[in-house]
């Protein structure tokens, strides 16, 4: 049997390994698992840094601006009560000085003011002091309460800084958060790219290029002809296919084989290997054909082997057998690669000379004589048989097959009247006294 070029065999258990091959299910399903916990776990980091700035708008809303509006309402509290007090100790009459200390007082009193102690504890100190100065007579002690309102105007910047820091603050861990975000979206983005990037070179080379192999393989697949080499796939249906293909193309060659073999039972003679009497007569009848369509000449022949009865008679059919073996070795050596000949039946064979002349035929059958003359068959006790054979010839030009073949014959019987071992060519004109002998 013709062998296959077949896919590398995967190792045996007793070699020390086996080859893994992946169902494609399987493959998608854990490519698709990869991916689907890659954009779970992404999609959980983006939910908690989503919550931390919700968060962050929550407090920024409900804690942050309230307490920094307040803290600002605090100052400018704080800031009414140092403008109260200086005109309470610059009232030019005391109905004056007692409505701004009244003013002093509603503000020192107010709940807000309780609510910080630094306020609360500076707001008091400030009433005292101005709730003494109004009730002492002379000019108030300015040098004090140019200390009390220095630390009012401090205390009340420190309380806007302190409210725009806590704000500032929350902005900075709000603004950090939806950093965190847009880096791990980035991250999300870059890893999913990664993913299908992965996913688009495995899919192409554990599958598209090998079903573009297994196509480019169906398309060319031919009995008669190699299988092309394939690549062993790791995926089990690839592999599965392309094994079947090795099976399919093993099936391809043992028929082209089979063909091959009925072919040559049926066109070729099975003893001597020549074409049999129907193979021969297409052949002849193409050659005829080719002859008449070119207007070249061409020349038709029938040999029989001298005394072949007897040889069968006397030695036995396995020495007739060998007689026809060399004739047709003896044959396959001298014709040209233009001439055919077939095995007619029994001891006859015929012959087409094509592009050959009746003369040219004449001398070429007289070399076949020799040369057969010279190739005696060696009988088992180691005597020499001599093998000699008639041939008939017949200028075909311009004529059919079948006539060609008949004054052939007419020639080849009048040779073995003659004498055998000789050749006999056939004139045109049937009224003609005798053939040409040689």
């Amino acid at each position: 049997m013709i062998q296959d070029e077949r896919l590398p065999a995967a190792p045996s258990a007793e070699a020390g390994g086996t080859v893994g091959r992946w169902p494609a299910g399987t493959v998608l399903a854990v490519l698709g698992g990869v991916f689907a916990l890659i954009a779970v776990s992404l999609v959980a980091l983006l939910a908690v840094d989503q919550r931390l700035v919700t968060e962050a708008a929550t407090r920024l809303h409900d804690e942050t601006v309230p307490w920094t509006l307040e803290r600002q309402r605090l100052a400018r509290n704080l800031e009414e009560l140092r403008m109260g007090g200086q005109r309470v100790l610059t009232a030019s009459d005391p109905p004056t000085r007692s409505d701004a200390l009244f003013v002093v007082r509603i503000l020192a009193a107010h709940p807000g003011m309780g609510e910080d102690p630094r306020t609360a504890e500076l707001a008091a100190e400030v009433e005292g002091f101005l709730v003494k100065s109004a009730a002492t007579e002379g000019a108030p002690d300015m040098k004090a309460w140019d200390v009390y309102s220095r630390r009012l105007r401090l205390l009340a910047d420190d309380l806007s800084v302190e409210g725009g820091q806590r704000v500032s603050a929350e902005l900075d861990r709000m603004s950090e958060a939806v950093e965190q975000t847009r880096y791990k979206l980035l991250l999300n983005v870059l890893l999913v790219g990664v993913f299908l990037a992965s996913f688009l070179f495995i899919l192409r080379r554990y599958l598209i290029q090998p079903l573009q192999r297994i196509h480019a393989v169906l398309v060319s697949l031919d009995g008669r002809e190699p299988l092309p080499l394939l690549s062993s796939s790791s995926m089990a249906e690839i592999h599965a296919v392309e094994e079947a293909i090795m099976r399919f193309h093993a099936t391809l060659r043992e028929n082209e084989e089979v063909r091959l073999k009925l072919e040559r039972l049926a066109t070729t003679d099975g003893l001597t290997g020549l074409p049999n009497r129907r193979h021969f007569l297409g052949l002849a009848s193409d050659e005829m054909a080719r002859a008449r369509r070119y207007g070249r000449p061409i020349t038709v022949g029938i040999a029989d082997l001298d005394h072949f009865k007897q040889v069968n008679d006397r030695f036995g059919h396995g020495v007739g057998d060998q007689v026809l073996q060399r004739f047709a070795s003896v044959v396959l050596e001298t014709l040209r690669e233009t001439d055919r000949v077939g095995r007619f039946g029994g001891e006859e064979f015929a012959f087409i000379f094509p592009e050959t002349l009746p003369d040219e035929a004449l001398q070429l059958a007289g070399r076949l004589r020799q040369r057969l003359g010279e190739s005696p068959v060696a009988l088992p006790d180691g005597t020499l048989l001599a093998v000699t054979a008639s041939f008939g010839l017949a200028d075909a030009t311009g004529q059919r097959l079948e006539e060609s073949l008949a004054q052939a014959d007419a020639a080849l019987y009048e040779a073995k009247g003659g004498g055998r071992d000789r050749s006999v060519l056939a004139t045109r004109a049937e009224a003609e006294a005798s053939p040409q002998r040689v």
